[in-house]
């Protein structure tokens, strides 16, 4: 199997409502092992807070799976995954599944995980694979598996919107140790025929003049870049162009703009750092004016803790202006006026009782 052309790209994203959601994780969950693991595995969390994500007018999610969940209890996970995907339909959410990543902590183990740190940050989010596994090659024919069972399982499930194969490659220190791992990852995964188009997200090219996000990110575009090999495979292997920008307005149009010369559709698949000039006021109506799809990070706020900031200290006080994330734990919005531009900028959703 080929990469789309771009026609067979625009003709999907024709048949595509305007795309808005969130980076989805039930706010019991502090990781992706906890969400998927038998034994955390919250689905009446889940079921609420997709209800949620409807009511304010959200018809997609972005939601990381982990290659460990997978390894510990193959069946039992695809079962999960199957009964999530009933409850994204249930509430007319169509997801996109994330299978590695490069953030965070990179000592995954199965099993009870930890108790969040308060006030810090993602303080139990887990990159897949482990960092072991990552540099080691040997170990990649079990990833290969993972990748070919999970999307092929999936691969004609028209619950399934896209496949995010790999979230930000070569952060956490790999700088280009992912980008054999990243290639291998197309590879695999169309293998395996997907109906589905296949992507993973622009986010590592920074002009001289730019700084990098405040939490490593560096969140810049660079269609034309010629400067990360990464970069370089990402826009030329990906059927949808997906990308993360925690920048102000003026440098989302930039991205935008930029982007839009690749004659692809375009879906930013992270954005949202209120405290960074990335606020839904501001932001949402470009998205909806330049007809590309969005994904904040965050919904619930939960044991993530991305209410606080990257590198906020343990045991700060909240936040009163969150760094990501919609809704209070009831439900509520932590901002009822952008609750209602969701709304009304998506046409759909009602607000909630509390």
């Amino acid at each position: 199997m080929s990469r789309w052309t771009a026609e067979q790209a625009n003709v999907w994203y024709a048949n595509q409502p305007w795309l808005v959601g969130c980076n989805f994780i039930p706010s019991t969950a502090i990781n992706q092992l906890e969400m998927w693991q038998a034994d955390t595995f919250d689905a009446a969390t889940i079921d609420r807070e997709l209800g949620w994500m409807a009511s304010i007018g959200m018809n997609t999610a972005r939601v990381y799976l982990h290659d460990l969940a997978w390894e510990a209890d193959r069946e039992g996970f695809k079962k999960r995954i199957d009964t999530f995907l009933g409850l994204t339909i249930k509430h007319g959410i169509r997801p996109t599944l994330v299978i590695f990543d490069d953030c965070w902590k990179g000592d995954a183990k199965i099993g009870k995980q930890p108790d969040p740190i308060p006030s810090v940050h993602n303080s139990g989010w887990l990159r897949s694979p482990s960092r072991a596994v990552h540099d080691d090659p040997s170990q990649w024919s079990r990833l290969e598996k993972y990748v070919k069972d999970i999307v092929g399982s999936f691969a004609r499930d028209g619950r399934v919107l896209f496949w995010d194969l790999y979230n930000e490659p070569g952060n956490s220190g790999y700088k280009q140790t992912s980008l054999p791992l990243l290639k291998l990852s197309y590879e695999w995964a169309r293998a395996v025929g997907p109906t589905q188009p296949i992507t993973a997200g622009v986010w590592i090219i920074v002009p001289a003049a730019e700084p990098a996000g405040a939490d490593g990110n560096m969140v810049t575009t660079g269609a034309a870049s010629g400067m990360n090999p990464i970069n370089d495979l990402l826009l030329a292997e990906s059927d949808i162009i997906t990308f993360h920008c925690y920048h102000n307005p003026e440098k989302l149009q930039a991205r935008i703009t930029e982007l839009k010369a690749l004659g692809r559709p375009m879906i930013c698949t992270e954005w949202l750092a209120r405290g960074h000039g990335s606020e839904v006021a501001t932001c949402l109506p470009i998205f909806h004016r330049e007809h590309v799809g969005c994904m904040n990070w965050g919904f619930v706020s939960g044991k993530t803790q991305t209410v606080f900031a990257w590198g906020t200290k343990p045991d700060a006080p909240e936040p009163k202006r969150w760094h990501h994330d919609l809704l209070k734990p009831d439900g509520s919005p932590h901002d009822t006026d952008e609750a209602a531009l969701f709304r009304k900028l998506t046409g759909r959703g009602r607000p909630v009782a509390v």
